[in-house]
């Protein structure tokens, strides 16, 4: 007994550690994939906004920094992270910054979708397509022919 519960524990503490990775990862996908220097060179930012968004960028520079923070809630760091960068920003820099890097969406939807569209989980969606599709309620017509 002891060592399922034991296998189990340990399972679920891999399968948290690789949920929440994958979080990390969005993560520092948001401050490497952006040339930060291009921002404040394109909004013309002052010396203070820029030290602002550099710090940003910096407050969490490895896992474990990251994970004290977002630990009960994985997801928020989205939420948290383009406030706090509107917030240095301003709304009408920060509005330039969206439509050149994010097409004009909210970031964090742009987050939220590429997980939904997540390639390990595309083959499922037609799965449930197809057993839907075979599956239709006849809609008191009769049976099926």
């Amino acid at each position: 007994m002891k060592k399922i519960l034991l296998a189990a524990f340990f399972v679920g503490t891999f399968t948290l550690s690789y949920a929440q990775s994958d979080y990390y990862n969005d993560y520092r996908k948001s401050v490497t994939d952006i040339n930060w220097q291009s921002v404040v060179a394109d909004l013309v930012l002052s010396k203070t906004q820029a030290n602002q968004l550099y710090s940003l960028n910096d407050r969490y520079h490895d896992y474990n920094s990251w994970n004290k923070a977002y630990v009960n809630n994985p997801n928020r760091w989205k939420d948290d992270r383009y406030a706090e960068i509107e917030r240095i920003l301003g709304r009408d820099k920060y509005q330039k910054f969206k439509t050149k890097y994010y097409k004009g969406q909210n970031p964090t939807a742009v987050y939220n979708r590429n997980k939904n569209n997540d390639k390990r989980y595309k083959h499922m969606d037609k799965k449930s397509q197809d057993y839907r599709q075979d599956d239709r309620p006849d809609n008191g017509r009769g049976h099926k022919h």
